[in-house]
């Protein structure tokens, strides 16, 4: 038993390079799909795993800041949505201002709104 809990060690310490070497070793010479050893493997990798996949991005409005009046306009621009609406967003802080972005569009709106004052969040 103490050989398979050193064994479950050695796995969850395994660096990103080594697990893909132990995937194509599996796939090579045992005919193990990578995806299945992505499973018993993905158990060690924690968030920076889950970051570095995450490849949609949710832009948050936390707070207006100041400028609430320049945030309510640039939502407004940015987004598409009618005044009333921008309004309602920067009103409702914290809220969602687009959902489902890439990362540098992402960042692009984080950037645009912060400049404007506000303080955001992407997750």
């Amino acid at each position: 038993m103490a050989d398979l809990k050193q064994f479950a060690e050695q796995l969850v310490n395994l660096t990103v390079k080594e697990v893909n070497d132990l995937a194509t070793i599996l796939k090579d010479e045992y005919g193990i799909e990578p995806a299945a050893a992505a499973v018993v493997v993905s158990g060690g990798g924690g968030e920076a795993a889950a970051e570095e996949a995450q490849t949609e991005f949710n832009v948050i409005l936390k707070d207006a800041g100041a400028s609430k009046l320049a945030v309510v306009k640039l939502v407004k621009e940015l987004t598409g949505l009618g005044l009333k609406e921008a309004k309602e967003v920067v009103d409702s802080a914290p809220s969602s201002v687009k959902e489902g972005v890439s990362k540098e569009e992402a960042e692009g709106l984080k950037k645009a709104l912060e400049e404007a004052g506000a303080v955001v969040e992407l997750k």
